[in-house]
């Protein structure tokens, strides 16, 4: 395992917050390996060195996997100045888990949440593309050369957006749906793409990440991920 900053170690075992953690460390009460460290930056590997905060050791967090069907007016952060409702509020552990990318306040669905920061890096580095579906609302009628933009590509700011796939789910004057799935994680992906066309979104929800789908999982409620699940996940981000 990858070695990783004291204090952040020091927090996902739940000694404190991160920053009131880097305190305990500058005032000597921590030790690793025996000896005290008391200056920053400072790395520890925690599956290896023995860590003691006030001669008492620290255990190591375990691993936790999670999916929660992200409710609307739910941020995914794990602090906000303006005190919303988080992701993490609505997950029931111990551990100090996050989430793995953003779904924005006003798009529903499926997030990943965990402690596992190797494997969240490696899920949202674009190497990987997982895919992601989701199924949008639109106001309005959509027409077939729209759809044929979405599917080929759309520059944003960033660039161009990658291929994405397109199912018409219901199609009328007033209001539309559509199945979108896309590999890429710009930020609003979706939302940005379907602006560039014409296109009002009413509402979004992710439904699918790779195999993972919002199947028997109610608004707002979580599960822990099943073994093979996040197996599955593992080696789908492997080199």
């Amino acid at each position: 395992m990858a070695e990783q900053r004291l204090q952040k170690v020091l927090a996902a075992a739940g000694v404190d917050s991160r920053r009131n953690c880097e305190e305990l460390i500058l005032s000597g009460v921590v030790q690793v390996n025996r000896k005290v460290v008391d200056e920053l930056p400072a790395f520890v590997d925690p599956e290896k060195d023995v860590i003691t905060v006030h001669g008492r050791k620290i255990q190591a967090a375990q691993k936790v996997y999670f999916l929660l069907n992200k409710p609307k007016g739910v941020i995914c952060t794990n602090r906000d100045p303006q005190g919303r409702k988080k992701a993490i509020d609505l997950v029931r552990t111990r551990e100090r888990i996050f989430c793995v990318g953003r779904l924005d306040a006003d798009t529903t669905g499926l997030i990943i949440l965990t402690n596992d920061s190797e494997l969240a890096n490696r899920l949202a580095h674009p190497r990987y593309e997982l895919s992601k579906t989701y199924v949008v609302g639109i106001k309005g009628q959509i027409a077939g050369e729209q759809i044929e933009k979405i599917k080929k590509g759309i520059w944003l700011a960033e660039g161009k957006t990658g291929k994405a796939s397109v199912k018409i789910l219901k199609s009328g004057h007033m209001e539309s749906s559509v199945e979108v799935t896309i590999r890429q994680g710009l930020n609003r992906q979706v939302r940005r793409t379907l602006a560039r066309v014409g296109l009002r979104v009413k509402s979004l929800t992710r439904t699918r990440i790779g195999k993972l789908t919002i199947r028997g999982l109610g608004v707002g409620t979580f599960r822990p991920l099943t073994k093979t699940e996040v197996a599955y996940l593992k080696k789908t981000t492997q080199d």
